[in-house]
């Protein structure tokens, strides 16, 4: 599973903040997606999708995505923050043409040959900070009443977790936590997956684990020198999930390269893999094999 959050797409060439560029910063990630192998079998984004919530921009983020959806053979689960708008994110993303559907909390559950994915909207009209009404619990509550073939991995925008690194952001985190806490627990949910903060952070919640991707466009530096809050054109990230059948596994992959130091090329992969385990171990981790003696300099000209 890919998670990525926070594109903040804008329409015209727009720059989020006259500066950031968040349509190359989505390509720039998606570029570092494509080169993830195996390819993710879905591709959850947790929201703020569109800066302005414009329809244009929803357009471009289905030109840039859904391709190298299909390409990959991964799913794309969308979810709703506090940047987007419920009525342009329905018509745009799922063609949602009823005006009571559309205003209505943009819910929904995927199926990942059974995994079940469910976003979940936390946005409230008109402000940024986040909230689940009593019908969306009793909603998800119904959902996960019956559990799924490999569990379940809650998506939603506003993470449930403390935010000491950007105490700005308190005040518009997820609101009474605790009901959705007595909503979740003890039922097959493995993982919640969030954004909002444009960092990347991790905690627990009713005891199941939580991931919060950082942002393709700006990033929040958590340690500035003498601001409040800093908002900065770096650090891009999202987060890929490896789920095994008794834990999740998360990694953080940049969204900008990097020079490369030492490493091999890619077809030592088939040699290694074709050696007996037991001679492998001594190839790999005996600290004076010939191999460990090659990892030395710039491997590429």
């Amino acid at each position: 599973m890919a998670h990525l959050s926070d594109p903040h797409l804008l329409a015209d060439g727009a720059r989020q903040y006259g500066a950031v560029d968040t349509d190359a910063g989505l390509v720039r990630a998606l570029a570092r997606l494509r080169q993830v192998d195996p390819p993710p079998q879905v591709i959850v984004f947790t929201g703020d999708l569109a800066d302005k919530a414009e329809p244009a921009a929803y357009a471009r983020l289905r030109e840039l995505v859904e391709p190298l959806a299909e390409e990959m053979g991964s799913q794309v689960v969308w979810t709703m923050g506090n940047h987007d708008e419920r009525a342009p994110y329905a018509a745009g993303l799922f063609g949602v043409s009823d005006p009571e559907r559309q205003v209505a909390p943009q819910d929904r559950v995927h199926d990942v040959d059974g995994l079940r994915v469910i976003a979940l909207d936390t946005s409230v009209p008109g402000y940024h900070h986040g909230a689940i009404d009593a019908e969306q619990l009793g909603w998800l509550a119904g959902v996960l009443a019956t559990p799924s073939a490999h569990g379940s991995v809650l998506a939603l925008h506003h993470p449930p977790i403390p935010v000491p690194m950007l105490r700005a952001a308190e005040v518009i985190e997820l609101a009474d936590q605790h009901l959705l806490a007595e909503v979740v627990g003890g039922t097959d949910v493995r993982a919640i997956i969030g954004g909002h903060f444009h960092f990347s952070s991790f905690s627990t919640f009713a005891g199941i684990p939580v991931s919060v991707a950082s942002a393709s466009c700006y990033t929040s530096d958590p340690a500035p020198l003498d601001r409040f809050v800093s908002g900065v054109d770096g650090h891009q990230a999202f987060t890929m999930l490896h789920l095994y059948e008794d834990r999740v596994v998360h990694t953080i992959v940049p969204a900008q390269s990097a020079v490369e130091v030492s490493g091999f090329a890619a077809g030592v992969a088939a040699v290694v893999e074709a050696i007996d385990p037991a001679e492998r171990r001594e190839i790999l981790s005996r600290k004076d094999s010939d191999f460990n003696r090659k990892i030395v300099g710039p491997p590429r000209a």
